[in-house]
């Protein structure tokens, strides 16, 4: 017997005619985690946007009366090369964003992921081909191990935890410092910016279960190359040449694998998405989209 259907929150910006591109975030992050200024830069390059909660973060639904998988075993054995037991995979995500798709009448869309959702993007994209008109993966990796190891900083960063979880403004310290620690050493965010962008992610919702699943699913689906060897959509494959958490070599790996993907590589861009680079981010997006066609929105059936 198949799960029921899980809800999905999004936001849906520009005019529902246009050629839809569907956002797909990264790992316990959420809809609002994507720029506004980047996704109005898209909307006035004549673009319908799409942006959502994936499963088990922000406002969307929680998988739950499913046995919560260790993460340190599934590390283990996933450099063992054996099997790894999850409660969902990427495969799972990508249909939630085939379901979403489904409910706006998007026959094909542009879909853009970024890390984690990169990932979901690739996996979408290698599953439903009929559906992606193109593809851009930014700051992801084909689940090739050699290549997407964290460097020192940034794995201490991603092993840390709240002073105290349950106090709101120590969870905002801990995620800035996490932020600062894998962001872009050639834009850096001030410090007050970055803990109201944080905060403002905080108050709407804070679930880490919910992360350590997303991250056992990501463990889970192991090495994806020969998966990203089927892909026919246009692809661009971003990435900054500093990321301390997703090193440079996972993307040119992702390109390598993926037929025909271009590799755009930003100087001085880490792993997140500082405001300074959002129009070239979304100058990048959009001229990629603009030639490999358009897909006009479509009246779901009912």
């Amino acid at each position: 017997m198949s799960d029921p259907p899980l809800h999905i929150e999004y936001e849906s910006l520009g005019d529902p005619s246009r050629p839809a591109i569907v956002l797909v975030m990264g790992l316990g992050m959420q809809l609002t985690d994507w720029p506004d200024s980047l996704c109005q830069a898209l909307v006035a390059r004549g673009y319908r946007v799409v942006r959502f909660d994936n499963r088990d973060a922000g406002l969307s639904g929680r998988v739950t009366g499913k046995k919560r998988g260790n993460l340190l075993l599934a590390m283990a054995a996933s450099a063992l090369g054996l099997p790894v037991r999850t409660p969902y995979t990427l495969a799972d995500m990508a249909g939630d964003t085939i379901g979403l798709m489904d409910r706006l009448g998007l026959e094909r869309a542009h879909v853009v992921g970024a890390s984690l959702g990169g990932m979901i993007a690739q996996v979408l994209a290698a599953k439903f081909p009929q559906r992606v008109q193109s593809l851009t993966s930014i700051m992801s990796t084909s689940g090739n191990r050699r290549v997407s190891k964290p460097g020192k900083t940034a794995r201490k960063a991603l092993l840390s935890r709240p002073a105290d979880p349950k106090n709101p403004e120590s969870v905002i310290e801990y995620m800035a410092d996490m932020v600062t620690a894998i962001g872009s050493p050639g834009y850096p965010t001030p410090r007050e910016e970055l803990r109201r962008r944080i905060g403002r992610s905080v108050r709407r919702a804070y679930y880490p279960a919910g992360i350590a699943r997303q991250l056992l699913a990501s463990i889970g689906s192991g090495d994806r190359r020969q998966q990203l060897r089927t892909i026919a959509a246009p692809t661009l494959v971003i990435h900054g040449a500093v990321d301390p958490l997703i090193p440079l070599a996972a993307g040119r790996d992702t390109a390598r694998n993926i037929p025909g993907a271009e590799l755009l590589v930003i100087e001085g861009m880490g792993h997140d998405f500082p405001e300074a680079l959002m129009p070239r981010l979304a100058t990048a997006i959009a001229d990629h989209c603009d030639r490999h066609g358009t897909s006009a929105a479509t009246p779901s059936a009912g």
